[in-house]
């Protein structure tokens, strides 16, 4: 069991004063039975409405409105988190189970690709090569591995609006990119698979109470008689230094922070600390 401070402060510096803007955040880790929120707050300054409800994919938003002239915009998003890490069953289910029209009813949200998420060729033949000789969990771990060796971690090269082949032609992109090209590659095959977006403690060996730059991180699950959470831009499963935000099909479901502004953005600036404090 892990617990952390997650301190999440994102800033937008305008070129000239911004008459209104428009703006939801997904920034609250989500309350799971391996994930207690023992402790939340979000601070945006400034602001003239806000409210918060719980969105089709169970994600927590602030919704939030400025509606005076502003030349500067600030999120801040201050969590404690505690993480209970526990080992995956060993059952898993087989391909006929996965084919089965039951399944494929209930879990159709994770089963079709969109523009975004349609993965290449290329992967594709290699997951259909492989569920040849593996069950569906060694597939999809295969298969986050080889992104893992394709793919490097570059950023810059994409955006958050590339779809997941742009990042494969490239041969590089971010966490987005690496859980959406997987995504895509395990439901061509037929296995169901999920985004989630959240947070990670970079560092394993980093000390009670200090505090280290953390990641605003992406990473992916897939269901084979269970939801298993894997991370394919460090290529290992996901454990009690990742922190979930929010579930959903693709990255444009549970963006951190979205909105309209009346002008435009001359800087941004997003940091995110983590303190792991027991």
């Amino acid at each position: 069991m892990t617990t952390m401070r997650i301190e999440h402060s994102t800033q937008f510096e305008y070129a000239a004063d911004i008459g209104s803007s428009y703006n939801e955040a997904r920034v609250t880790p989500a309350w799971l039975p391996r994930q207690r929120v023992l402790d939340s707050k979000v601070s945006i300054s400034p602001v003239s409405w806000r409210s918060t409800y719980r969105d089709y994919w169970e994600c927590d938003v602030t919704v939030f409105e400025v509606l005076q002239p502003h030349h500067s915009l600030r999120v801040n998003a201050n969590s404690v988190v505690e993480v209970i890490s526990s080992a995956p069953r060993e059952e898993k289910t087989d391909w006929s189970t996965l084919e089965g029209d039951k399944l494929r009813d209930l879990l159709c949200e994770y089963l079709e690709n969109s523009a975004t998420t349609t993965p290449p060729e290329a992967m594709v033949e290699f997951a259909r090569d492989a569920a040849t000789k593996l069950s569906p969990d060694s597939t999809a771990r295969a298969v986050c591995e080889r992104l893992h060796s394709e793919v490097k971690y570059v950023s810059g090269v994409t955006s958050v609006h590339s779809a997941a082949r742009d990042a494969w032609d490239a041969r590089s992109g971010v966490c987005q990119d690496m859980a959406q090209l997987a995504i895509g590659t395990l439901r061509a095959v037929g296995i169901p698979a999920r985004y989630v977006s959240g947070y990670l403690h970079p560092s394993r060996d980093a000390s009670i109470g200090e505090t280290v730059e953390g990641e605003s991180h992406a990473w992916l699950e897939w269901w084979t008689g269970e939801w298993t959470g894997f991370d394919p831009t460090n290529d290992r499963e996901v454990g009690d230094h990742h922190v979930i935000v929010g579930r959903a099909r693709e990255y444009r479901d549970i963006p951190p922070l979205m909105g309209v502004v009346a002008g435009a953005t001359e800087n941004l600036n997003v940091s995110v600390k983590v303190t792991q404090i027991a």
